[in-house]
């Protein structure tokens, strides 16, 4: 039996969603349309997302409403007092919602316990895939062990077969978690067009070589060159029409 309805456990994860996307979201290249304008207000749409997260916590959680009101002050006033360093009372409110979850006892415990637990398994996957991908590929202005000249040759721009390319080489690469995101960001740095990426993003966790091995033990050889193809032919198309689109 869940201890509270669905709607509520939608809400909560709607804000948690809503505090990751808005505190990351990047400046655009011009100044002016909706992305520009919600870029503009990130920091007032995520200090909204946050209270509405702290008030949830007290209201649906459990958790003792004092410490959620102090909690709320300290980050309020630290806010007005830092208003272009938005990252200082953002910080605080991390450290906040962590003492919160280790000193109550339940749900919040549970939730800090399996947080950490994560952490301990990526976050050695997405620095290990950090360094990796800065040693071949580099970071912008500066070049890495693979010539930026190679990558924007093969995957630059949104051709059919930088897209191609992209999706086939993603299906048989072994990607593991999260360590796509600096791989893509390098190959981007050294010229790939985002097409190509959209593309390469979508066919490397579906697929992997050892994932084929397997499939085909499983459903035999026809059927998986069939899923393969599939997924190629639909990584290629989403990354032409993402490509044209973003242009």
């Amino acid at each position: 039996e869940t201890p509270r309805p669905l709607w509520q456990t939608v809400v909560y994860f709607f804000l948690m969603v809503a505090i990751l996307v808005f505190a990351n979201w990047g400046k655009p290249a011009t100044n002016e349309g909706i992305w520009y304008t919600i870029f503009s207000y990130k920091w007032e749409i995520t200090g909204i997302s946050s209270l509405l997260f702290g008030l949830t916590l007290g209201a649906w959680f459990g958790v003792k409403w004092w410490k959620v009101l102090v909690s709320i002050i300290v980050v309020g006033v630290l806010g007005f007092l830092f208003q272009h360093e938005p990252m200082i009372p953002f910080a605080a409110g991390v450290v906040a919602l962590t003492l919160i979850t280790a000193t109550e006892k339940g749900e919040m415990t549970t939730w800090l316990e399996q947080t950490w637990s994560f952490a301990k398994q990526i976050l050695p996957l997405l620095l290990g895939g950090v360094l990796v991908a800065g040693f071949l590929l580099g970071r912008p202005g500066h070049e890495g062990i693979i010539p930026s000249e190679w990558v924007s040759v093969a995957v630059g721009g949104n051709s059919v077969f930088a897209n191609f390319f992209s999706s086939l080489v993603g299906a048989f690469m072994y990607f593991a978690t999260l360590t796509e995101v600096p791989i893509l960001q390098g190959l981007l740095g050294s010229g790939m067009g985002y097409g190509p990426a959209l593309a390469l993003l979508l066919a490397g966790p579906a697929l992997s070589l050892p994932n084929m091995l397997v499939i085909r033990s499983v459903i035999g050889t026809k059927k998986t060159v069939i899923y393969v193809s599939l997924v190629v032919i639909m990584a290629t198309i989403t990354g032409l029409i993402f490509g044209m689109l973003y242009q």
